[in-house]
């Protein structure tokens, strides 16, 4: 019996000084109950005769914190990842739209920093997260932050580009810290939230936007159904200080347009990026559509008091809007899930007569799920206040 007791005795003591030997992280996942550590510690044959605390149950039966699973990502790649994790890097902004809905308290760090008005929408801890930037695009990402928040994995969210394999393996050799990819488009955003929730041990929270996703792509295929593309309205967006870019037809950032709208903008050579093709007056006045829509910081305000805008007849007659914003625009920029709060907004926009939706309750209800805020009345009218006819 003194050999059991002193060898209990030993095991608490070198359990206690591994406890005690690194730092203690609030992000980590709480410990087991007793009751559930003490059912899963050992069989009754194993026990020795004298059954430990429950304190000593708690410590032999406790996960490991370095216990790893593999991964599959959306190319095929198997990656070794935590099984529980609880701190996540983004590559860029639109990775961290989609994560930040499902996730927002594992985010170590945000690729950008919030606009000003942001903190009206959002909790106050995530406008001080560090700005970690991002891996596409501006190409800033800073993998020595990175390294410093600690993150337990990298996680990249989007279309796969052509070198995706590479440019992960590229980042976890760089880092030391597993890299995933998971594809994303607007139609199938439902399956990305439905790996992304297997990564992250969060199948059934996945699950909600995932079916919110593929209602509202669903909802606005029905009314693109119903109108037919010759029930279309022609339209064009404009962006860019002086509001002469556009986001050509067939082109990534045109997505949303293309399925709502006859895209008038019809270019040789569709630019992929966000700031879309530079063009001049001459072919927008060619072109002539019923609806303008303006990026928010474009020139919306202007238009309707100069004369060569005037000569538009979407200006002219006052068909032209300005797309709400905050924290994100809703068409895109980047183009993540704020686009179906886009659909939502151009569905009713463009066709009040089809859809008749209760703009406010919509909105409402995007914002609560994937930016975690109860949005009021008075923000709401904020938001559209010169974005719906």
């Amino acid at each position: 019996m003194k050999k059991i007791l002193s060898l209990i005795l030993a095991l608490a003591l070198v359990f206690s000084l591994i406890s005690c030997s690194g730092t203690t992280e609030s992000s980590e996942p709480e410990a087991e109950s007793p009751e559930t550590s003490a059912e899963v510690s050992a069989s009754p044959s194993e026990q020795p005769s004298e059954q430990p605390s429950p304190s000593e149950a708690e410590t032999e039966s406790e996960t490991p914190a370095d216990e790893t699973v593999l991964f599959t990502d959306s190319v095929g790649r198997e990656v070794e990842v935590p099984a529980q994790i609880t701190r996540i890097a983004a590559s860029g902004a639109l990775a961290q739209i989609v994560i930040f809905a499902l996730a927002p308290d594992a985010l170590v760090g945000i690729a950008s920093a919030w606009s000003d008005d942001a903190a009206q929408y959002l909790d106050s801890k995530y406008c001080e997260l560090p700005v970690l930037g991002q891996f596409y695009g501006k190409g800033d990402l800073n993998l020595e932050e990175v390294a410093a928040q600690a993150p337990e994995v990298i996680i990249d969210i989007g279309e796969a580009k052509s070198t995706i394999v590479e440019d992960m393996n590229a980042i976890m050799e760089q880092v030391g810290i597993p890299t995933v990819h998971i594809d994303a488009a607007t139609g199938t955003t439902g399956e990305a939230y439905r790996m992304l929730g297997q990564l992250l041990g969060m199948p059934e929270e996945a699950e909600v936007l995932a079916q919110y996703c593929e209602s509202v792509v669903s909802r606005t295929q029905e009314t693109v159904d119903q109108l037919g593309e010759d029930g279309k309205t022609s339209l064009v967006f404009c962006l860019g200080n002086d509001g002469l870019n556009i986001l050509a037809k067939t082109s990534y950032h045109a997505e949303v347009i293309d399925l709502l709208s006859d895209n008038a903008a019809v270019v040789d050579e569709p630019s992929s990026k966000g700031t879309g093709n530079p063009i001049d007056m001459e072919q927008l006045l060619i072109w002539n559509p019923d609806v303008i829509l303006f990026a928010p910081d474009s020139v919306y305000d202007t238009v309707g008091t100069d004369d060569t805008w005037q000569q538009l007849d979407a200006v002219s007659s006052g068909n032209y809007y300005e797309v709400p914003f905050g924290p994100y625009n809703w068409m895109g920029f980047p183009p993540s899930v704020n686009r179906y709060m886009g659909m939502i907004w151009m569905a009713q926009l463009l066709y009040p007569d089809i859809v008749e939706y209760d703009m406010y309750a919509e909105t409402a209800e995007y914002y609560e799920l994937f930016y975690h805020c109860s949005l009021t009345e008075a923000q709401y009218n904020e938001l559209v206040a010169n974005s719906l006819g």
